[in-house]
């Protein structure tokens, strides 16, 4: 077969697929979400494909245009607004909120409530970003949406798998010489289940513009635009992996990043970028990038780096620097990073951030339609496109400090400023709604400072929140409702519970023979003889027979009488000061009801204030002690007892529920628009009939 002939050949063979996830091993596919191999088919078809998109779009333009001038002129017949703006604040906390809005600090909040309402927000049980965010968009609750936690357990291998998202790599390969081609789908499921709201809106003509709403990865079809937020991969596959390139010898072992060698020679030094494996080579080696820093000053170098030079100042990250990785049959897949120089006297230290999806050439689908991610960036330039785009782990690793993180978490809240006051601009009917991250991140990583210092960082960044919402304002006039929520609020983070190692020394957990710990994802666990077992920031679960693949715990009186046993323990356990650092354990089947409910933690652990599940239970591991210090900086946290830690919901209208939840945000928002809120929906809308 001549050379011409073979790259026809791939070429076919790749358009009859979608997306392609590497077959690495189950743990990683699992934790790390989709894989990086993503990459390569996706560029390849993301040009094809929209070539092929466009010819047929242009073809039915006019068809389209007439149908849906139709179908919007009647979509708001029934209407009582012309526009809807959600604005989201991930973790705005009620408390404080409220202290700094009598302190006077927060003015335009202050307006918006005089105009209309403020009151807490019920969260979801339990109280985390992507089970709160995707009762937002559903109006259920979560044993009808499907999403828990971050990560969900395999019943079959207990290991942990991202919640939002399953891939299963293609089970077919064909093999010519070293190359190595797939010859059938991958698997890519989209795991929250239900309806969003903007769904239900489009089918009845209402256009929506949904920006950075968690759980939005992979983007749904519907009529209208997304772009995704929350478990969006970086290129590599991970959920954000950063990069540190030292001169230094020693080597590190981090938790979501890693180490590599930079080699000096005088006032040059030499490094690889490490990409995204090469799924098409036997033994699939990661694509590199190579790189070279030249010193031009005490604090300045030059980077040289695919065939750019950019300017480096010690302490200042770089623009977005567009990285092409090119695989062995010459696909390309795009990245784009940022720079910062952290060290350059004696040692030279190097951060990269994680390499995100470039969105002007998406290496696999970030948004809907899939050109909508090029046309913001062509629009507003690049931006972070990574789920949790800022990186807490390498501020909690001490690769970054927190100057460097406030700068990345700022600059990465502007561009979304950027893109959300656009959509405000360009929207004349129908719903805007925008998720930022900003304070929820900085709250993680500075609650421990709050208060303590003139400066507050916490403080500062209510602030900023605040005149994100004195902009909104501008666009709500007479015919908009204008919401501000957020989706839980925070607490304390000072000490870690390790539920696994409690388990363990009360006997419901089973190392085996020899073994005094377990290492992540139940390494050393004998099933056989264990009765429950923890993973995730709350989840405690029975392991059922029937159920688990190796369960031993009968359903019916035997599973009751255990978990019974459990939440007895859990609430009486005490921390060495006497405090309790459990305030309640609650059964799963008594909160919600719904088809998923198989898939649920059987018990949620709501932790009192200043506690939370440990960092090493998280991932199901065993450690020295029950209750140990945090001393990272990541010191606030909302995953305790959702009683403790309610949103804000403020309204340029009246509220007339007294008791919201962020469940009824979308059946509030079909309400405005005149359509029918489905049965199934578990929410109610907050408004009565009034709307000015």
């Amino acid at each position: 077969m001549n050379r011409r002939r073979f790259h026809f050949a791939v070429a076919a063979v790749l358009l009859a697929l979608w997306i392609w996830s590497p077959p690495a091993d189950e743990v990683s596919v699992a934790y790390v979400g989709p894989g990086a191999g993503f990459a390569f088919l996706g560029s390849l078809l993301a040009l094809v494909a929209g070539f092929l998109l466009s010819l047929a779009s242009l073809l039915l333009w006019p068809f389209r245009v007439l149908r849906a001038s139709i179908r919007r002129r009647r979509a708001f017949r029934h209407a009582r607004v012309r526009k809807l703006i959600f604005l989201g604040l991930d973790g705005l906390d009620h408390g404080l909120t409220e202290r700094y809005l009598k302190e006077g600090k927060l003015p335009n909040l202050a307006r918006l409530r005089e105009q209309g309402s403020f009151s807490p927000l019920r969260t979801t049980f339990p109280s985390l970003s992507p089970v709160a965010w995707s009762t937002f968009a559903t109006g259920v609750s979560p044993a009808r949406h499907n999403i828990f936690d971050f990560l969900n357990r395999s019943l079959r291998s207990y290991l942990p798998e991202l919640s939002s998202a399953r891939v299963e790599a293609p089970r077919r390969m064909l093999r010519i010489g070293k190359f190595r081609i797939p010859l059938s789908r991958p698997l890519v499921e989209f795991r929250r289940r239900s309806r969003a709201f903007w769904t239900i809106l489009g089918e009845h003509g209402v256009t929506c513009t949904i920006l950075r709403v968690p759980i939005t990865f992979p983007p749904e079809k519907f009529d209208g635009r997304v772009l995704s937020a929350m478990s969006t991969p970086d290129l590599k596959g991970t959920q954000g992996s950063f990069s540190q390139f030292t001169t230094r010898l020693a080597a590190a072992t981090f938790e979501n990043g890693a180490r590599y060698p930079l080699r000096r020679e005088g006032d040059v030094c030499e490094g690889e970028i490490e990409g995204p494996d090469d799924m098409f080579l036997a033994g699939s080696p990661p694509l590199r990038i190579p790189f070279r820093l030249r010193k031009t000053g005490d604090a300045a170098a030059r980077l040289e780096i695919a065939g750019e030079t950019y300017e480096l100042r010690a302490g200042e990250y770089s623009p977005w620097i567009r990285l092409p990785f090119r695989t062995a049959l010459g696909v390309r897949a795009y990245g784009i990073a940022r720079f910062l120089l952290t060290g350059w006297s004696g040692t030279v230290d190097l951060y990269v951030s994680p390499i995100n999806i470039d969105p002007s050439r998406p290496a696999l689908p970030i948004s809907h339609p899939s050109a909508y991610s090029v046309y913001l960036a062509n629009l507003l330039g690049p931006f972070a496109t990574v789920g949790m785009a800022e990186d807490t782990w390498a501020l909690n690793e001490g690769v970054i400090d927190e100057r460097a993180f406030l700068q990345q978490a700022y600059s990465i809240f502007e561009e979304r400023e950027a893109m959300f006051l656009s959509a405000l601009e360009n929207t004349r009917r129908g719903v805007v709604a925008c998720v930022f991250d900003t304070s929820d991140r900085i709250q993680h990583m500075f609650y421990r400072q709050l208060g303590s210092s003139s400066e507050d960082v916490i403080e500062a960044m209510y602030r900023r929140m605040d005149e994100l919402v004195g902009k909104t304002m501008a666009f709500a006039g007479n015919g908009t409702a204008l919401f501000v929520l957020s989706d839980h609020g925070f607490c304390s983070f000072r000490r870690g519970v390790n539920l696994n190692t409690w388990l363990y020394r009360n006997g419901y957990l089973t190392l085996r023979e020899g073994a005094r710990e377990s290492g992540p994802f139940f390494k050393n666990v004998d099933w056989s003889r264990t009765r429950a077992y923890a993973l995730g920031l709350s989840g405690l679960y029975l392991n059922l027979e029937g159920r688990e693949a190796s369960g031993i715990v009968r359903p019916g009186a035997e599973a009751d009488a255990l978990a019974r046993e459990l939440i007895a323990g859990l609430e009486a356990l005490r921390d060495s000061n006497e405090v309790a650092p459990v305030r309640k354990v609650y059964r799963t089947a008594a909160l919600y009801h719904g088809p998923y409910l198989d898939a649920a933690p059987d018990l949620i652990v709501g932790y009192a204030e200043g506690y939370r599940v440990a960092w090493d239970a998280a991932t199901g591991k065993t450690g020295a002690e029950v209750i140990e210090d945090n001393d990272k900086a990541w010191s606030g946290d909302h995953c305790v007892d959702p009683l403790l830690v309610p949103g804000v919901l403020f309204s340029n209208v009246p509220i007339d529920a007294t008791d919201p939840g962020i469940e009824d945000m979308a059946p509030t928002a079909l309400r405005l628009f005149g359509v029918p809120v489905p049965a199934w929906m578990e929410g109610a809308p907050v408004l009565g009939d009034a709307v000015s």
